[in-house]
């Protein structure tokens, strides 16, 4: 819900006290310069139901245990992306090796041991966590205003797009300079993938939560 002063909080609840409708009111507060965002999520506050006063509807609010688990699971949502990335790079110089860095087949094979470890912890978490936090949403459709779960989502869309941004930017300016190698393109794949992977799920779920709201 958008961010809202106690005075159109005031006012909302002053005219559903005196009758007005709905309607009414919203046009009322856009007349006077308020945003249809802000004026709907007051209005949205107090549900439809006759009543003499006007019934407040339950607000989401953030305990330390639910910023507790939406911080775990974006944590290692990321940890694990990066190790993923990690791994398909190492995997990827095995396959198409480049002659300058062959000596560092060693590091490589440390590299792709501690990511393959790292999956192996983390991702389960994440995978676990997920499903915790879908089945309390589903049972509490409330806690999906979460502040800390929008912020989060909100803040993994932006690191997601800016990662698909240089992406394309890198891959551009390689084409452009004739230095796109297929070692270079499938790293700029694997980029996409996970990056483009992660945006479309976490905009694909705010759109169904919109569409279900």
């Amino acid at each position: 819900m958008a961010s809202t002063s106690p005075e159109l909080e005031l006012f909302v609840r002053e005219a559903l006290l005196r009758g007005q409708s709905r309607d009414a009111i919203q046009q009322a507060l856009v007349a006077a310069g308020w945003s249809g965002e802000q004026t709907r999520g007051v209005l949205e506050g107090y549900a439809d139901v006759a009543f003499p006063v006007p019934v407040p509807r339950p607000r989401a609010s953030l305990s330390a245990k639910e910023a507790f688990q939406y911080l775990v699971l974006f944590v290692t949502l990321y940890f694990s992306a990066y190790h993923l990335g990690s791994l398909l790079f190492d995997l990827v110089n095995q396959a198409l090796p480049d002659p300058a860095v062959s000596t560092y087949y060693d590091f490589r094979g440390d590299s792709m041991r501690f990511s393959v470890a790292a999956l192996l912890i983390t991702f389960p978490v994440f995978a676990w966590m997920s499903r915790r936090l879908a089945i309390d949403v589903a049972r509490n459709p409330i806690k999906r205003l979460s502040p800390v779960r929008r912020w989060l989502t909100y803040l993994t869309l932006f690191i997601a797009a800016s990662t698909l941004i240089g992406d394309m930017t890198s891959l551009v300016y390689n084409l452009l300079g004739g230095e796109a190698t297929p070692r270079f393109l499938c790293k700029v794949g694997v980029v996409a993938m996970i990056a483009g992977g992660v945006f479309y799920f976490y905009m694909h779920d705010l759109r169904r939560e919109e569409v279900e709201a």
